[in-house]
């Protein structure tokens, strides 16, 4: 391992890597700091200017990305009550109160230094984690994968928001365009209706686009998204000693939690910032001023815990192949166009490449930390950016980004396509989260269940004799019976 860890340090130093990963961290801390700009929809964009990279080089700058978007989004969260991600917005409960007392720049720095310490522990404890994970799915053959696969599709109903019945039909719609192509298992046309560049299948990477970036612009234009007024002036951003101790206990104690929730495929930032916060209400008996009120140990819980999910997220997207959160999922995608595929073949395969990751990620948390309390002044100023001017620049990213794929206007068509899908199912609730887990598991399901089948001679017996995937297929009939009855008693109540 220690062999690996320092290729990993060699590769992330080298100084093209590191240079992506200080450019991923303010390109992402500048589109964070915008209110309505969201991690998920700047990777999904940007991810099309790696193909040219190196793996290596390609996870640096969208990690970068990824850890500063999510990091600046609580700037806005405590200035304007408004977060600039989804997963800040805990941060308003108790950022925006000591703005409005004058402790903006207080709340900040809290901020800074939480996201620096959730996010270095998580790689900490991913480092040492991750490996031992992916020595036992290394075991795993077609059954096990069709059941770990299949476990993923139940996320679905635990990620669908106030509709499990739209959460499902969306994944069903990820999985249907999935089948778009050859098939993986025969070499048959399905779908394609005579169309040569349809037998290649529909490009991931252009549906992410279109979901992500066109979708989540049309939407936004839509509701009128535009500049804010924040003119409160930020002073004394670096926190003080006694603030550090103050919130050294619940920092750490939401770094932990947050990295374990972030590995829960499907959970995310935004549910690992509330219950780290409702949790820290519970730990610290002597809250002066109360949570709620302006006390920056609730600051600092929401955003060591959202931030710690980060990390937290790429242990089932590399050891499983199972996407962590939605940035993950596109960082499947990145990975899958250099050839790479995520899963316990990765560690071994491509040593090299996941230690250069958990040390990149933990760079991209030292840098936000010098940036965040060096450079506050100027990220604070972001959030009365026009968003009328980004939004242009943000289509033509998109219309970029998928032509570069092949290099040919299908993926563009495909990409306005996906747009226009995910903009009118957002417009009727459903959520666009189980159409990227349908893409991507749905695929996987079929063709290790297919293969299992073919070494058995049809016999379900080579999946119902595997203790792995027996274990792993009632975890799944909880996964999706839970979340079942949670809206049933709900709807009973109401």
């Amino acid at each position: 391992m220690l062999e690996h860890l320092l290729e990993g340090v060699a590769l992330v130093f080298q100084p093209f890597a590191f240079a992506l990963i200080v450019i991923g961290v303010c390109i992402g801390i500048v589109m964070g700091s915008i209110p309505g700009m969201t991690a998920t929809m700047t990777v999904a964009v940007l991810v099309s200017f790696t193909f040219g990279m190196s793996p290596t080089e390609g996870m640096m700058l969208l990690l970068g990305i990824y850890g500063g978007a999510l990091y600046a989004g609580s700037i806005p969260a405590i200035l304007i009550r408004t977060p600039g991600t989804p997963s800040a917005a805990a941060t308003i409960f108790d950022g925006f109160p000591l703005a409005k007392r004058g402790k903006a720049g207080n709340a900040i720095g809290i901020a800074t230094v939480a996201s620096f310490v959730g996010g270095a522990t998580s790689v900490v404890l991913i480092t040492v984690l991750a490996p031992q994970i992916a020595e036992v799915a290394l075991a795993f053959g077609s059954p096990e994968y069709f059941a770990l696969a299949f476990f993923g599709l139940t996320i679905i109903a635990s990620v669908s928001g106030d509709s499990i019945t739209k959460g499902m039909i969306s994944g069903l719609l990820g999985m249907l365009i999935a089948t778009v192509g050859l098939d993986p298992n025969m070499g048959y046309p399905r779908f394609t209706f005579g169309s040569e560049v349809l037998a290649a299948g529909v490009q991931f990477i252009a549906v992410m686009i279109g979901l992500f970036g066109l979708a989540e612009g049309l939407n936004r234009y839509r509701e009128g998204i535009d500049a804010v007024d924040a003119t409160q002036q930020v002073r004394g951003i670096a926190p003080s000693i006694d603030d550090l101790r103050s919130i050294r206990t619940v920092t750490l104690g939401s770094s932990v939690a947050g990295t374990l929730i972030g590995a829960i495929p499907g959970a995310g930032g935004d549910i690992a910032a509330f219950v780290t916060y409702n949790e820290a209400k519970r730990w610290v008996k002597d809250a002066t001023p109360e949570f709620g009120d302006g006390n920056i140990r609730g600051v600092a819980a929401a955003e060591s815990g959202n931030n710690a999910s980060t990390a937290g997220a790429l242990v089932p997207t590399l050891t499983l192949g199972i996407p962590g959160d939605s940035v993950t999922a596109i960082l499947i995608g990145a990975l899958m166009v250099h050839g790479i595929r995520p899963g316990p073949g990765l560690f071994d395969n491509e040593p090299g490449l996941v230690f250069s990751i958990f040390v990149g990620f933990f760079v991209v948390y030292v840098v936000i930390l010098v940036a965040g309390l060096l450079g506050a002044h100027v990220w604070v100023r972001l959030i009365n950016f026009p968003a009328k001017y980004i939004w242009p620049a943000i289509f033509v990213l998109c219309v970029v980004g998928s032509f570069a794929l092949r290099g040919g206007l299908f993926d563009v068509w495909a990409m306005v396509g996906a747009g226009a899908l995910g903009y009118v199912l957002r417009l009727d609730g459903y959520p666009l989260a189980p159409m990227v887990l349908g893409l991507i598991l749905g695929p996987i399901a079929e063709q290790n269940l297919r293969r299992s089948l073919e070494l058995s001679n049809g016999s379900w017996d080579i999946i119902y004799t595997s203790p792995i995937a027996v274990a792993i297929l009632v975890l799944s009939v909880v996964s999706l019976v839970l979340p079942l009855l949670t809206e049933y008693y709900r709807t009973a109540d109401a």
